[in-house]
């Protein structure tokens, strides 16, 4: 995992972020992620604790890792 995006995300959004967080990180709407976890393909792994959904901040720095590693 990349030291400086785990960084920023963990300063910006601290250790989980819920679905509103997520969304902002992503440059998408909340909407466009709730209609993509409903239709199973969101590309973060989530998970719902206490009637919330959270994403960790391991899995979203990985999946921008492997964004980049894509554009590369």
């Amino acid at each position: 995992m990349s030291f400086f995006t785990t960084a920023y995300i963990l300063e910006t959004y601290g250790m989980r972020l819920n679905i509103e967080q997520t969304a902002h990180a992503l440059g998408m709407a909340t909407s466009t992620v709730y209609n993509k976890i409903s239709a199973g393909t969101f590309k973060v792994p989530s998970y719902v604790e206490d009637g919330k959904r959270w994403v960790d901040h391991r899995d979203l720095v990985q999946y921008l890792d492997d964004c980049r590693a894509r554009a590369e």
